[in-house]
């Protein structure tokens, strides 16, 4: 199992997102020919780039349907590549596009699906998944018995790693019919920036944010740190914010370098979102908080006093460092 892998590329802005380079290189652990298929009008002059990060084949599928994700569009044209390719296993990104097409995939063609997974490793004939479970509490691993290998990969768990090596562009044409959805426009809602769910630093806010007006306190702190801002349901639920930005069980699941908590007590449903973050700073008024027993870093105390200070702080370190 594992000689030929099909791997899904995700590109927003037309910017190739840094998840489709880990899944390049979880592919390189468990492939001996990786195969990178990407969708849209302007995709080819990703191909190099995706050579660089192990692909040898990257299969550009054209179609002016694809230039908008809609669910029956990308699952026509990814059908078609894959009967096309015949891979022994097929590896997606874990974001709001792989959640909704793999598992769609998985019931066409009858194949299992081992979704979000953090590590991808080969021991001996088979291919071992391991992915997190009980709100990120315990790990467990599993394979695939019958049917190719299946999985959708979380972003910022796997170290992109540059292999070289050349690659092949393939031109293919997907022929996308009896669409149910046509995307006419796209509005975004959310101020451009930072990608929520790829984001190295993570300052995140809840209740304790009090109003709308506290999140562009932690939108300055993001912004000197290079981050992104994120909230919890509660922030949510109170309208502080919009639910775009919500992490947790319900909302997007964030893997940062720093996430910075803000005024958020720590329930279990906010913690299944971020508790694999490698650094957490806690801010919070509670001392017996529960977000205090999970971070590396606590700091007891008014967040509308101690933001700003971070904030003059990491300002004169740029400074410093510039």
């Amino acid at each position: 199992m594992g000689k030929s892998v099909l791997v899904m590329m995700e590109i927003k802005d037309n910017k190739l997102r840094n998840v489709s380079r880990e899944i390049l290189t979880a592919a390189n652990r468990i492939a001996e020919e990786i195969v990178a298929v990407a969708f849209g009008s302007d995709i080819a002059k990703h191909t190099e780039e995706l050579g660089r990060y192990g692909a040898s084949k990257v299969y550009t599928v054209t179609n002016k349907e694809l230039d908008v994700y809609t669910t029956d569009a990308y699952f026509q044209a990814l059908c078609q590549v894959i009967d096309k390719v015949q891979p022994d296993a097929i590896l997606m990104p874990h974001t709001a596009i792989g959640k909704d097409l793999a598992p769609r995939i998985a019931s066409f063609y009858n194949w299992g699906l081992v979704s979000d997974v953090i590590d991808v490793q080969k021991e001996g004939a088979d291919i071992i998944f391991t992915r997190p479970i009980y709100a990120g509490k315990a790990l467990e691993k599993r394979k695939v018995v019958e049917g190719i290998p299946f999985a959708t990969v979380r972003p910022n768990n796997i170290v992109a790693e540059v292999t070289g090596g050349s690659v092949e562009k393939i031109d293919f044409k997907a022929e996308i019919k009896n669409l149910l959805t046509i995307v006419k426009e796209v509005i975004r809602k959310t101020s451009e920036g930072v990608d929520l769910a790829e984001a190295k630093v993570v300052v995140a806010g809840g209740r304790g944010i009090k109003s709308s007006e506290g999140f562009s306190l932690l939108q300055d702190l993001a912004n000197v740190l290079g981050g992104a801002v994120g909230a919890s349901r509660g922030a949510c639920d109170a309208e502080y914010c919009d639910y775009s930005l919500q992490i947790g069980q319900t909302g997007k699941v964030v893997t940062p370098d720093l996430y910075i908590a803000c005024g958020i007590s720590g329930a279990i449903q906010h913690l299944a979102g971020m508790s694999s973050s490698k650094v957490i700073l806690a801010i919070n008024k509670d001392p017996e908080a529960p977000i205090f027993q999970i971070a590396d870093y606590g700091v007891v105390g008014d967040l509308f006093e101690v933001v700003p200070l971070l904030i003059e702080e990491f300002k004169k370190l740029q400074y410093t460092t510039a």
